[in-house]
C-alpha cells in the first residue's frame, strides 16, 4: 500500500506507449500486417494444441512439450499484440501504472518460460538420441509434468522478482515509453528514484536465465552430435538430425534475437532497431514456432490433412 500511495500521492502516474507513432503514414498498413500475424499465431498455436490432443500417436514427451510451447506462445502474443493493434488506431495511447505493470508481469512470465521450455526440449532430444532404450523410463509422464511445473514456476517466480523491483520505485506524472509494450527498460527509465537495485536485479536474473538455459541446450546438442557421428548408418544420422532440425531453428531464432537486442547500443539512433528486434521477439517468433514444427513434421501434417478431410466429409 505504501508503494501505491507514494506513486499516486501527487498525480496519477500515466505511461504513454509511443509504439510506431513516428510513422503515421504507415499506421493502417502496420495494423493490417500485425492483425494478419496475430490471426496466424492464434490459429497456428491453437491448431497445434488441437492436433496433438486428437492424435494418440502424438501423445509422447516431445509433443507434450511442444503443446505447452504453443500455449505459451499463444499467451505471449495475446498479451502483446492486441494492445499493439489498439495503439496503431487509437489516438490515446496512455496506460495507468497498474495496467502497465500487469502487462509487463504476464509478458515477462511468458518470455522467461520460453527459454526454459527450449532447454527442456533439448534435454528431451538428448535422451531420445543418446539413451533411446531408456527414453520411456527417463521421460516418464511424472518427470514431464515436473519439468513443465518447473518451467511455469521458473517464469512466475522471476517475473514476480522483476515486478517487485519495479514496484519499489517511485514514478511521477506522465511518462513516455518509446516502445509498443511496457518493457522493463522503458518503465525503469521513467522512474524518478534510485534505480541501482532494479538494474542489479535485471542484470543478474536476465543473464542467469539466458546463460543457464543456453548451457543446457549447447551441452545437450554436443552429446547429440557426438552420438550421431558414431552411427554407422547415414540414414540413421539423417533421421537423428532431422528430429532436431525444427528445435534448432527455433533455438536459433530465439537466442539470435535476444543476443541482437542485447548487443545493440542504447542510443537514440538504435530505437528503431530496438523496436524491430522487439517485434520479432514478441510477435513474429510466436507465429513462426508452430509453422516450423508443423511444416517439418509428417505426423502433424498427416493429422491436419485428416482433420480437413473429416470436416469436408461432414459438410
Amino acid at each position: 500500500m505504501m508503494i501505491t500511495e507514494r506513486n499516486h500521492s501527487a498525480a496519477p502516474v500515466i505511461f504513454v506507449l509511443l509504439g510506431f507513432s513516428d510513422y503515421p503514414e504507415f499506421q493502417i498498413l502496420l495494423f493490417l500486417i500485425f492483425l494478419v500475424i496475430y490471426v496466424i499465431t492464434v490459429m497456428g498455436n491453437l491448431g497445434m494444441i488441437a492436433i496433438i490432443a486428437v492424435n494418440p500417436k502424438l501423445h509422447t514427451p516431445m509433443y507434450f512439450f511442444l503443446k505447452h510451447l504453443s500455449f505459451v506462445d499463444f499467451c505471449y502474443s495475446t498479451i502483446v499484440t492486441p494492445k499493439l493493434l489498439e495503439n496503431l488506431v487509437a489516438e490515446d495511447r496512455a496506460m495507468s501504472l497498474p495496467t502497465c505493470i500487469t502487462q509487463f508481469f504476464f509478458a515477462t512470465t511468458c518470455a522467461l518460460i520460453d527459454p526454459f521450455m527450449l532447454a527442456v526440449m533439448a534435454y528431451d532430444r538428448f535422451v531420445a538420441i543418446c539413451n533411446p532404450l531408456l527414453y520411456i523410463v527417463i521421460m516418464s509422464q511424472k518427470r514431464c509434468a515436473l519439468l513443465m511445473a518447473a518451467a511455469y514456476s521458473w517464469g512466475i517466480l522471476f517475473s514476480l522478482l522483476f515486478t517487485y523491483s519495479l514496484l519499489v520505485l517511485s514514478f511521477c506524472g506522465t511518462n513516455i515509453i518509446n516502445n509498443f509494450i511496457c518493457d522493463y527498460s522503458g518503465i525503469l527509465s521513467s522512474s524518478c528514484s534510485d534505480k541501482h537495485f532494479s538494474e542489479l536485479i535485471l542484470f543478474i536474473v536476465a543473464n542467469f536465465n539466458m546463460f543457464s538455459t543456453l548451457v543446457v541446450i549447447i551441452s545437450s546438442y554436443i552429446f547429440i552430435f557426438v552420438t550421431v557421428m558414431k552411427m554407422h548408418s547415414i540414414r540413421a544420422r539423417c533421421k537423428a538430425f532431422s528430429t532436431c532440425a525444427s528445435h534448432l531453428i527455433a533455438v536459433g531464432m530465439f537466442y539470435g534475437t535476444v543476443l541482437f537486442l542485447y548487443c545493440i547500443p542504447h542510443a537514440k539512433s538504435s530505437w528503431f532497431t530496438n523496436k524491430l528486434g522487439s517485434v520479432f521477439y514478441t510477435v513474429v517468433i510466436p507465429m513462426l514456432n508452430p509453422l516450423i514444427y508443423s511444416l517439418r513434421n509428417n505426423e502433424v501434417k498427416e493429422t491436419f490433412r485428416k482433420l480437413l478431410d473429416t470436416k469436408r466429409f461432414s459438410h
